[in-house]
């Protein structure tokens, strides 16, 4: 391949390469964080949630979730956390080589990239929505079925959590941004001059 095609290549791919390395390097830092506060924990606890686990304080978290009825936070999302690496890569490398392609396949390989913060998004509501509706009724302190806080400040007996995303969300949503933008910018296309005379004419570049 000769220094222009390669340089045409890269120019192709270049911004959606970013995206994908974006993308998987959000898999190494956490998507949202909850932070509980209690009258035994004035200074809160705080748990974060990765792709594939539940760190900071999960454990003394479920704890005080007990008292509720609530499932173990651990338990959440068993699928999801197992195949979220391999999916991460496999969408970026969809978006990579939807780099090389026109029409609408630029657009299908590169949407599941491009949707992946919503798709996080709609699963971590769903979890949340089921763990307030599936409290065991045994609990010491019975609660009506309700839907814990995705965002922002919530009240639940004498616990109080505050829940925001976090770090790698905005990565992967700013990966998802660049290849938004990258597929409004459309492909390249190239000047080609034909070896009998005539006038250049434009094909896109592949």
């Amino acid at each position: 391949m000769k220094a222009s095609a390669r340089q045409r290549a890269f120019r192709e791919v270049g911004t959606v390469l970013l995206a994908a390395a974006l993308l998987a390097g959000s898999s190494l830092l956490p998507y949202w964080r909850i932070v509980l506060y209690a009258p035994q924990y004035p200074g809160g606890l705080q748990a974060l949630v990765y792709l594939t686990h539940v760190a900071g304080d999960a454990q003394e978290i479920t704890t005080l979730n007990h008292y509720i009825g609530m499932k173990p936070l651990e338990e959440a999302a068993p699928v999801e956390r197992a195949v979220a690496v391999p999916v991460v890569l496999l969408f970026g490398a969809l978006a990579v080589l939807s780099g090389t392609r026109t029409g609408p396949w630029r657009w299908l390989l590169r949407l599941p990239l491009v949707l992946f913060p919503l798709g996080f998004t709609a699963d971590l509501a769903a979890w949340l929505w089921h763990y307030g509706h599936s409290m065991d009724p045994a609990a010491p302190i019975r609660l009506e079925p309700f839907m814990p806080v995705l965002l922002g400040t919530g009240k639940i007996a004498q616990f109080t959590t505050i829940a925001q995303f976090h770090v790698g969300f905005y990565v992967a949503l700013l990966a998802s941004l660049l290849a938004l933008l990258d597929l409004r910018r459309g492909p390249q296309t190239e000047v080609v001059r034909p070896k009998a005379a005539g006038r250049p004419v434009e094909v896109p570049a592949r």
